[in-house]
């Protein structure tokens, strides 16, 4: 079984920078970060393969958000910098053993935190 907790969320405006945490245990093959905005479907933002660190980006943002993760392999993060209205949304923590990394299909995750909710005011 794999544990997600995630924390870091909240309220800047716009230029403002956020770190996103997120706490795991239990064995995976890749994490995620996931952001959901009101209205619409659930979106990834970056992986992480567990096994070597090898990080994926999936949009525009990966200019301004970095995924990283502590040493011990317990802490998963988002660094979001330069942040902007339309980056607000309910941001989620997930992991999966299946699937492939590289594009982090929602559908492939099988394990979800709580998520942390994240606004960027103009």
């Amino acid at each position: 079984q794999v544990h997600l907790v995630e924390s870091g969320g909240g309220s800047v405006q716009a230029g403002g920078s956020l770190r996103l945490s997120c706490a795991v245990s239990g064995e995976t093959y890749c994490m995620g970060w996931f952001r959901q905005a009101p209205g619409k479907e659930r979106e990834v933002v970056a992986a992480l393969r567990s096994s070597t660190g090898t990080a994926y980006y999936f949009d525009s943002r990966k200019d301004r958000f970095t995924i990283s993760r502590d040493s011990a392999k317990t802490t998963l993060y988002l660094q979001m910098d330069s942040l902007q209205p339309e980056d607000t949304g309910m941001y989620y923590c997930a992991a999966t053993r299946r699937g492939l990394c590289a594009t982090a299909r929602p559908d492939e995750f099988d394990y979800w935190g709580q998520g942390t909710q994240v606004t960027v005011s103009s």
